[in-house]
């Protein structure tokens, strides 16, 4: 039986700066940049690891326990690249703002103020400090004003940075009572596959698939275009107060409906034995994507990420584990033979070349997400024979709504191999 692993949660707000310096922010992260690349450098050239961080320490301009978790960055991105057989060697070379590293009550302060507001302190440069209150989403802040008040949670290492000219702080919480099962421990896997009108799920064990599911959430897709339609034409009309109320309207709709549907992933993955909810590691996906503007810009926006943050944190607090695997090929890979090919895919619609198995072509890449899953827990994988029907629920404002999916046989269905068909 493995160890079970403390609830930890990264708690993302805005900076609203109050005393004027928020350039000392920003100079305090390029200095952050400079130490980081000597790091490197020093690595590079053969420096004794335990050496560098006096010695980087000496001539940087930042407090020193920022200095020391910047070089502590820097070090584990080495050991990442000598661990992972030369892969991605980290630069010494690179310009711009670097996150300042920093720990609870040493590089930075919070404090409940008598408006009901988080205000911080951080400690930008030696007896400079930054200080405003804390803005973001309700959920966050309620986590971090109970961490605040309670025993039983405690307030770790913050990053303060810029993202998209925006200053953030990002800061770790660990709740003391509650465990988080080992990823190893559990029986289930639960392969999730997001995408920009649904999320396709997928429960395998070693015995084989369980169930699947795939929940459509199609406003979103409607309501981001009708607000950037909107948005489009009060600014060529020179209204940036009305763009940027729009914005905000849009981000809320959006952020709830995403709350919803990852509430219903939990929901749903709690029924099996022991689940581990394993999503695609999206990160360097928008960096890829190149289909032109109008395309780019709806790829882009995408809220692959926060539905799998909302989701990742909704099973934390259920106990529920959660992993990551590489996307490559998930989309166009039969999980019934393994071929993959690329003509396998045809919107929503997978038809595998090699051995013909058809299938709803979201919860095809759900059912190669949770087979790497299982391979990455060094389990068996099993043999899958067939598939269950594709289940489809569609989220609305009220909640899920279970519609009517199985139409006539394989007319306008996904599946061909002797079951009913699942309409578009």
């Amino acid at each position: 039986m493995t160890n079970s692993q403390a609830l930890i949660k990264t708690l993302d707000f805005q900076l609203d700066i109050q005393n004027d310096n928020e350039s000392l922010l920003y100079d305090a992260t390029l200095e952050a940049r400079s130490v980081y690349n000597e790091t490197i450098r020093l690595a590079k050239e053969g420096v004794d690891w335990d050496a560098i961080p006096d010695s980087v320490a000496d001539d940087a301009n930042l407090v020193k326990n920022t200095t020391q978790r910047v070089v502590s960055k820097a070090l584990g991105a080495m050991e990442n690249y000598y661990e992972y057989d030369d892969f991605g060697h980290p630069s010494h070379t690179k310009d711009g703002a670097y996150p300042l590293r920093a720990n609870y009550e040493e590089g930075y302060n919070l404090s409940l103020t008598d408006d009901g507001d988080v205000a911080f302190r951080i400690s930008a440069k030696p007896y400079k400090h930054v200080k405003g209150v804390l803005k973001g989403s309700d959920a966050h802040l309620d986590i971090l004003k109970t961490a605040l008040e309670s025993d039983e949670w405690k307030i770790g290492t913050a990053e303060a940075l810029f993202h998209n000219d925006t200053a953030e702080l990002h800061i770790n919480v660990t709740n003391t009572e509650q465990t988080v099962r080992d990823k190893q421990d559990s029986r289930t896997i639960i392969g999730v596959d997001v995408n920009e009108d649904n999320v396709a799920l997928t429960a395998l064990t070693e015995d084989g698939v369980e169930d699947t599911l795939v929940i459509d959430f199609p406003e979103i897709k409607f309501e981001r275009h009708r607000y950037f339609t909107m948005r489009k034409r009060v600014q060529n009309a020179g209204k940036d107060s009305i763009h940027d109320t729009l914005k905000g309207r849009e981000g809320r709709f959006i952020c709830d409906r995403l709350h919803k549907v990852s509430r219903h992933i939990v929901d749903w993955s709690h029924q099996f034995d022991k689940p581990c909810i394993v999503f695609e590691d999206l990160k360097e996906v928008r960096d890829s994507i190149d289909y032109g503007t109008r395309m780019n810009r709806r790829l882009h926006h995408l809220p692959f990420r926060a539905l799998q943050f909302y989701t990742s944190y909704k099973a934390a607090f259920e106990g529920i584990p959660t992993a990551w695997i590489n996307p490559e090929y998930t989309s166009q890979r039969c999980p019934m033979c393994g071929h993959t090919e690329r003509a396998n895919r045809n919107k929503k619609r997978f038809k595998c070349r090699s051995c013909g198995h058809q299938d709803h072509s979201d919860r095809g890449v759900s059912v190669n997400i949770a087979v790497k899953g299982i391979k990455k827990l060094d389990w068996n994988v099993p043999v899958l024979n067939s598939l269950p029907t594709v289940r489809k629920v569609r989220r609305q404002a009220s909640g899920a709504v279970d519609a009517p999916t199985v139409t006539h046989d394989t007319v306008r269905g996904y599946q061909t191999d002797g079951v009913a068909g699942v309409s578009d």
